[in-house]
């Protein structure tokens, strides 16, 4: 492992090797791998994450939780990135879910849907975004629930859903006032409800976590399936995705240092001219210029995860190292590549992995030229350009 250049106290560093040898425990690379290929999620690591106590991370220990906040999921995140991409991607989506419910659930509800999340006995998805509209999703979330009675009937469509097909409880957004912003509410849908359908879709990447289309056809849901406040789903959500852009971020860096660091174990045993290939300088340069593009990203990401700790306002922090991030880590990831060159064609071999799944984090959870607008509107000044 290449060494951290980014200082941690020393109850983080200890959370960081127990996760990393649970992982090479439980899911090596080669099992991963293999999972990988089969497009097949790991249960096995998902129960370890949970007897460790990860699942529980950014939840007051008084709430069922492991304590612990921003910093100790980006800590995290930034392994699983390295060691098993899928999960690292499945916990961005859960460490979103149980801040959301943290933070608008009832204590009914937090009974029932959040500390089973917590314990690791039960899963959940996050339903937004919807064929026609991601970013844009005010003006075109045609998803709408509206009352029969005591209940809500929620019809409509989403897209691109990770773990629609194999979670037990949603998140979903539907539209149930006429206000733009502060029309739309938030509802717990259990996944096995009638009327709700998820489509596995065939995605290049991420194999071992699920990404779905998803039908919802009159799902009636009682009122108490509200998520914090009626019409003012939006808001609450807008509230958590600084930390979101953290996570991901936190993920970025991860996968990027783990395409580093599978690179220069292959360039020092890989022989041309003679002479192991890491012994040139231009596969040297190449992968210290990808390595410092890392650890900057990664400075970035720690300071934006200690301030969302704090309280403070991160928008342009998180935006600057989610952009930072993954645009360091394609990089990393296209070093890579050209380093193991033929090989790296080779399915049994992370590297390839490395260099799909980290061509999400261009586009999510906000595209790199969203983030730059936002980094232009709230940093520089200018005025809104879409």
């Amino acid at each position: 492992m290449l060494p951290h250049l980014i200082n941690v106290t020393p109850e983080q560093e200890m959370l960081r090797e127990a996760l990393e040898g649970t992982i090479d425990r439980v899911s090596p690379v080669s099992k991963v791998q293999r999972l990988d290929n089969a497009k097949t999620f790991d249960a096995d690591l998902h129960a370890a994450l949970a007897e460790l106590g990860i699942m529980g991370i950014g939840i007051p220990e008084e709430m069922d939780g492991s304590g612990g906040g921003v910093v100790e999921q980006a800590i995290v995140l930034e392994v699983l990135g390295r060691k098993a991409t899928s999960m690292a991607v499945f916990m961005v989506v859960h460490y979103m879910i149980t801040r959301i419910i943290k933070e608008n659930g009832s204590d009914a509800q937090k009974v029932e849907y959040l500390v089973p999340l917590l314990k690791g006995q039960s899963k959940a998805s996050f339903c937004l975004t919807e064929a026609g509209g991601g970013t844009d999703i005010l003006a075109s979330m045609k998803t709408k629930a509206v009352r029969d009675g005591d209940d809500w009937l929620i019809s409509g469509n989403k897209m691109w859903i990770s773990g629609a097909s194999t979670s037990d409880i949603m998140v979903v957004l539907a539209r149930t006032g006429e206000h733009r912003s502060r029309g739309l509410s938030m509802f717990l849908v259990p996944t096995r409800a009638e009327g709700v359908q998820a489509t596995e879709l065939n995605t290049m990447a991420i194999n071992g976590y699920d990404t779905n289309a998803l039908s919802l056809d009159n799902v009636r849901v009682p009122a108490d399936a509200i998520l914090g406040q009626l019409d003012n789903g939006f808001p609450q959500v807008v509230a958590t995705l600084n930390g979101e852009r953290i996570n991901a971020a936190a993920v970025a860096v991860g996968i990027g240092r783990g395409a580093i660091e599978v690179t220069r174990d292959y360039a020092a045993d890989r022989q041309a001219f003679g002479r192991p290939i890491g012994q040139f300088q231009a596969v040297q340069h190449q992968l210290a210029v990808a390595g410092i593009a890392i650890e900057s990203a990664w400075s970035m990401v720690m300071e934006a995860a200690r301030r969302d700790e704090a309280g403070e306002a991160t928008d342009v922090l998180s935006s600057m190292a989610k952009w930072a991030s993954a645009r360091a880590a394609v990089d990393c990831t296209d070093t890579g590549m050209e380093i193991f060159a033929g090989a790296g064609f080779d399915m049994d071999l992370p590297i390839q992995r490395y260099y799909r799944d980290v061509r999400l984090y261009s586009f999510a959870p906000l595209n790199q030229n969203m983030s730059l607008n936002m980094i232009a509107e709230r940093w520089l000044g200018f005025p809104r350009s879409f």
